[in-house]
């Protein structure tokens, strides 16, 4: 059955050295929505990449209209966590999706995001690559168990009743990611894992829909040691607290 129409989506899209990426993860975005006839919004929050992302974004803007791109940058890298929160500020959708830049997360998952939410009312609809015909692909050995230890790690300490806890690739009822930001206090990586947890304290319901994850074409991963520290402190942090 088709998916009723959810009216606007915000869709947030956090950039750093994308330049590559993002003439196509936007073409793609803006066929996906038109093609299932959805109203939508593309926020891009570029936080002051030196590799001419901004500009590009800025082409893309006139290509398709400001209505439906809108770049709203930050100065500088402040954290995955406080670039939703700055997007956040202008989206007008009644949902919004948050998803990678790079070509990671493939928009055509995003209507089947709309039909689960729809389907059981959730609040957040999360894309899992640990659950049904999921998965991660392109990925070397290390990098799998770094993040199928991390995601172990997670089940076992938060138990936060969803199958992929460090994934970034959701759908959230407007006032619900609103509120949960209220009660966030991560602004890394660590962000994403501290919603679902939050999520499950606040009584939110979290439907989940398997996903591909390929790894990205163009530019350099920005997970690395530092990444990975914050990481480990945040779940620690959250094991404490929650």
């Amino acid at each position: 059955m088709a998916a009723r129409r959810p009216g606007r989506v915000s869709v947030l899209l956090p950039t750093y050295n994308e330049r590559d990426n993002l003439p196509l993860v936007v073409w793609l975005l803006v066929r996906t929505f038109r093609d299932s006839g959805i109203d939508f919004e593309i926020i891009i929050i570029d936080d002051g990449s030196p590799d001419g992302t901004q500009e590009v974004a800025q082409q893309l803007e006139k290509i398709y209209g400001s209505d439906k791109i809108l770049l709203r940058p930050r100065a500088r890298k402040l954290g995955l966590g406080t670039a939703y929160i700055h997007g956040m500020k202008y989206a007008t959708g009644n949902f919004i999706v948050i998803m990678d830049a790079d070509l990671s997360h493939h928009p055509k998952f995003i209507p089947e995001f709309i039909r689960k939410q729809q389907e059981g009312n959730f609040d957040i609809v999360s894309g899992t690559r640990y659950k049904g015909n999921g998965g991660v692909y392109g990925w070397d050995l290390k990098r799998k168990l770094i993040s199928r230890g991390a995601n172990f790690l997670t089940q076992v300490l938060l138990r936060p009743g969803a199958s992929d806890l460090t994934g970034s690739f959701r759908l959230y009822r407007k006032e619900v990611l609103e509120k949960l930001m209220e009660k966030c206090v991560s602004k890394g990586y660590v962000f994403q894992m501290e919603m679902i947890v939050r999520a499950r304290q606040l009584g939110f319901t979290v439907g989940e829909v398997p996903i591909s994850f390929v790894d990205r074409v163009y530019g350099e991963s920005k997970l690395g040691g530092n990444e990975i520290v914050s990481f480990l402190k945040g779940l620690l942090t959250l094991f404490a607290t929650t």
